[in-house]
């Protein structure tokens, strides 16, 4: 599993989402996804969307990832 694998697989899960996935052994991976959809969720509903795209290579073929997710004004803030 590489970390533009798990970058596709979540933007494509999750329509207008943008991700940065970094991970250099190829189990134990961070993310961060901006998406509009994530708006007025909190952290463990927007955490269960993202792990909805990756399925069950969660788990398995990814043995970790730590996740950051905001929405596009909240990462507009963070800068």
């Amino acid at each position: 599993m590489t970390p533009d694998t798990i970058r596709h697989l979540i933007e494509a899960g999750l329509p207008g989402a943008s991700a940065d996935v970094r991970g250099d052994d190829g189990v134990h991976f961070e993310a961060t996804v901006v998406c509009a959809a994530f708006a007025g969720k909190l952290p463990l509903a927007r955490h269960r969307m993202v792990y909805a795209t990756l399925g069950e290579r969660m788990g398995g073929e990814i043995h970790a990832l730590s996740l950051r997710t905001l929405t596009p004004e909240e990462a507009a803030g963070a800068g």
